[in-house]
């Protein structure tokens, strides 16, 4: 049984040891069951560990991990996951994701989609997807295996980067939107406009550019440490914005991309 990408999950890049434990117990605490990791975050153990102690039943949860680069190759993915298995001491994942194209395609993209199947049909993974995939890259996963096991692109995405073009033809295809980096690294909550809209419907700007981003149907995944943002993110669902309000917001892109690894980042759309 297939969930549905949940549109609301924590994310928890950067975090690590007992920082992403509290980060977790109190997620799931404040009502948060969808999770995602990855393999390069180092914390998966502790992640893990918050799932464990917190008691909430695993069939009620949302884990998604992302592969690494390293691990791509058709005879590595597989060993990988049953690895991240282990550390979140669980025995599948709801969602697994490529997290960055094969640098140079050394791997080829058939190959790895190939090995993300064969793991969903050994039931180690629920669904598959990618992740930082550009229009072109996107062309070839769904060349490889269609568009239907493709569970979400998920992708940097916010107020100042908006990626129009690749989220259209993600639509076109059917392949739901993941939007990483939803606040610009703090950058966009300080924005005038931001500000003045969170003004008249006495929210936070973090809760305008969460419900932002959930009205243009994209899945979130904030990061927090703290309990009482990790509370009032939450209540972003609950926040409806204007028409007015929505194009407003449409009007700060700037190809303001933050995330450009060299050497892991394709050729952006």
């Amino acid at each position: 049984m297939n969930k549905t990408l949940p549109s609301f999950g924590l994310g928890t890049f950067r975090l690590k040891g007992q920082v992403v434990i509290d980060s977790v117990t109190t997620a799931l605490e404040l009502g948060y069951r969808a999770i995602d990791t990855a393999q390069i975050y180092g914390n998966e153990a502790e992640v893990g560990q918050a799932i464990a102690e917190s008691g909430v039943p695993r069939e009620q949860l949302f884990l998604t991990t992302k592969i690494w680069t390293e691990q791509l190759a058709g005879e590595r993915l597989i060993p990988s996951i049953k690895d991240s298995l282990a550390k979140l001491r669980t025995d599948y994942l709801d969602l697994t994701l490529i997290h960055w194209p094969s640098p140079g395609g050394a791997v080829p993209l058939a190959e790895t989609l190939a090995a993300l199947m064969e793991a969903k049909a050994q039931g180690l993974t629920r669904q598959i997807g990618v992740s930082n995939f550009t229009v072109d890259l996107l062309k070839q996963a769904i060349a490889a295996v269609g568009a239907e096991p493709i569970a979400t692109n998920q992708i940097e995405l916010h107020p100042y980067l908006q990626n129009r073009k690749l989220v259209e033809f993600a639509r076109s295809q059917g392949v739901p939107i993941t939007s990483y980096m939803t606040l610009a690294y703090g950058a966009v909550l300080k924005d005038e406009l931001i500000i003045r809209i969170a003004a008249a419907h006495r929210a936070t700007p973090a809760q305008v550019v969460l419900a932002w981003a959930l009205q243009l149907g994209y899945a979130v995944i904030p990061s927090s440490t703290k309990r009482e943002n990790l509370a009032s993110n939450l209540l972003a669902q609950q926040l409806v914005l204007s028409p007015d309000e929505m194009a407003q917001i449409a009007g700060l892109e700037r190809g303001g991309r933050l995330v450009n690894p060299e050497g892991l980042a394709p050729v952006w759309d």
